[in-house]
């Protein structure tokens, strides 16, 4: 009798998690998509600030993967392959140093990287929106695929001359175009769950 009598409830739990995960789940999605609307925007009023900034926390990031290598290359077994992950080690520490110590020309081949990686991103995009085109809010998929493709092509196009301003505005564009993309999908995906929920 107990056991039947907790049945219902039990069921009603189970039958409102996955709403309330996805629900959830979307809410912080939402933020996410206002977080990369807001940046953008920052990006797009200073594009030069974001430029350097993109290329210090490049060089920040590559400097310390190299102490990291470092450390690693000593708890190692061999001194082959103690040799090669100092070697490694080295060109990372290298790297990261350039990149702090010469930002300008620095943005130049960050802006070369960008362009390959947009280049890429937009083809997984636009990739995806054929594979999931029924789905609610797609289209802002292959309208995100499109947009980052073109911003690929245009650094390739404005490079290295134009690489300190373009660099920063067209980061600030796709960071919109992502934040909107998501927000949409995330938008659709709430009423979804609200639908199911009724």
């Amino acid at each position: 009798m107990g056991q039947s009598g907790e049945s219902p409830d039990r069921e009603a739990k189970m039958s409102e998690a996955p709403t309330s995960v996805l629900k959830r789940a979307s809410g912080w999605s939402i933020l996410w998509a206002f977080v990369l609307i807001l940046f953008g925007v920052v990006a797009l009023v200073l594009p030069w600030a974001t430029s350097l900034g993109v290329v210090m926390i490049v060089g920040w990031l590559v400097f310390f993967s190299g102490v990291v290598q470092v450390l690693h290359a000593f708890r190692s077994k061999g001194i082959g392959s103690i040799l090669w992950k100092l070697f490694v080690a080295a060109l990372y520490l290298a790297v990261g140093i350039y990149f702090l110590t010469h930002p300008i020309q620095s943005v130049a081949a960050i802006a070369l990287v960008l362009a390959i990686f947009f280049f890429a991103e937009g083809i997984t995009d636009i990739a995806t929106y054929f594979a999931s085109r029924k789905l609610s809010g797609a289209g802002w998929i292959l309208a995100d695929g499109i947009v980052t493709l073109l911003l690929g092509v245009m650094i390739w196009a404005h490079w290295p001359s134009g690489s300190l301003w373009v660099l920063g505005t067209l980061v600030g564009i796709s960071m919109i175009m992502t934040g909107m993309a998501r927000l949409m999908i995330s938008v659709a995906t709430r009423r979804l769950v609200a639908q199911f929920a009724d």
